[in-house]
């Protein structure tokens, strides 16, 4: 049994691998500073840091991403409306930052940076909080437009969701001069 489970477990891997690879490079770069920050992985000031402006937003996104072990404790188990205030409310806050960084320009990049930051659990939510982020007035009406064109149908209208979590979770990788290799 553990063995057939191996292949699905690479293939589900290049797929978010290839997935993570479409994405441009300042979005990458986005999302790996995003999962150092909020999975406590790395020193991100240290590590992402090039510029003054750049500090601060590392900064904000420490203090925003301070409630995202709350927003763990509170991910849903079911569709009960009794348990959706004390999740959405700071899970759509914390991705109106993410959205208002330029970084993440659709909902393929929201999603896979916060499957990763909230696990599996998350995922019917994640159209949700999306377009209620990708809704508020905080961003340009432009911009507003092309996150919420970005989602398709089929994710918005889902009618389940897979519980598989995660396996690639991109992180820093030195630059190698290659010509002093060999």
């Amino acid at each position: 049994m553990g063995t057939s489970a191996r292949p699905a477990d690479g293939a589900v891997t290049l797929a978010e691998l290839r997935e993570f690879a479409s994405f441009s490079s300042s979005t990458q770069r986005y999302i790996r500073r995003s999962l150092d920050i909020g999975l406590h992985r790395r020193d991100a000031m240290k590590l992402w840091s090039r510029d003054m402006v750049e500090e601060a937003s590392i900064r904000a996104q420490a203090r925003i991403y301070g409630r995202l072990d709350e927003i763990k404790a509170h991910v849903p188990d079911d569709s009960g409306l009794e348990q959706v205030e004390p999740f959405m409310a700071p899970l759509v806050t914390i991705s109106a930052f993410d959205l208002g960084q330029d970084r993440l320009g659709s909902f393929s990049s929201y999603r896979f940076l916060y499957e990763r930051l909230l696990g599996a659990g998350a995922r019917p939510w994640l159209p949700g909080a999306f377009c209620a982020a990708a809704s508020l007035p905080h961003l340009h009406p432009e911009k507003r437009r092309a996150l919420l064109q970005s989602i398709s149908e089929a994710a918005a209208t889902a009618v389940g969701w897979s519980n598989r979590e995660p396996t690639f979770y991109p992180e820093w990788v030195e630059k190698v001069d290659l010509s002093k290799a060999n």
